[in-house]
C-alpha cells in the first residue's frame, strides 16, 4: 500500500464544489493555487482537487447530479503580495474581479483580494498581517 500524506487546518476536513465547466475551474484554480504556493492534490475523471478543496462535475457519485451553488471561500496568503498575485493569476484565468486588493474593515492589517470564480463563487485570498504559526499545517499520514 502506497503511503499518503493530507496537510489540514483546525475546522474544515474539506469542501466540494460541483461546477459547470471542469475545465475551466481545473485552469482558473491551478493558477490560484500555484500563486498562493499549494499544490494540486491530483485528478481524475470528472474531478480534481487540492489540500481541502474537491472539485467536480455534477456527473460525479457525490455530487448526485446537482451544482452546489454560489459559496464564499476564502485563502490564505502569507504576505500581500501573494493577495496581489492571486488576484492577478485569477483574472488572467477566467476569474472575474469582485474586489480589488487592499486593506478591509475587519480588522487592522487585514489585506484581501476577492474573485469570482468560472461558477460565480466570491473567492478570496487574505493575508491577516504579521503573525507567528505553530505549524505550517497539521500533517496527516496514512
Amino acid at each position: 500500500m502506497e503511503t499518503q500524506e493530507l496537510h489540514r487546518g483546525r475546522l474544515i476536513d474539506h469542501l466540494q464544489l460541483v461546477v459547470r465547466d471542469l475545465p475551466a475551474s481545473q485552469a482558473f484554480y491551478a493558477a490560484v493555487f500555484k500563486v498562493l504556493g499549494v499544490p494540486m492534490g491530483g485528478t481524475g475523471e470528472g474531478y480534481f482537487w487540492a489540500d481541502e478543496l474537491f472539485v467536480s462535475t455534477a456527473d460525479s457519485e457525490a455530487a448526485q447530479g446537482k451544482l452546489t451553488g454560489r459559496h464564499h471561500l476564502a485563502f490564505q496568503a502569507q504576505d500581500r503580495a501573494m493577495v496581489d498575485a492571486f488576484h492577478q493569476a485569477a483574472l488572467a484565468h477566467g476569474g472575474t474581479d469582485n474586489g480589488a486588493p487592499g486593506e478591509r474593515p475587519y480588522h487592522p492589517g487585514y489585506y484581501a483580494a476577492f474573485v469570482l470564480d468560472p461558477d460565480g463563487n466570491n473567492i478570496e485570498a487574505v493575508y491577516h498581517g504579521e503573525a507567528t504559526r505553530s505549524a505550517a499545517s497539521v500533517k496527516i499520514t496514512f
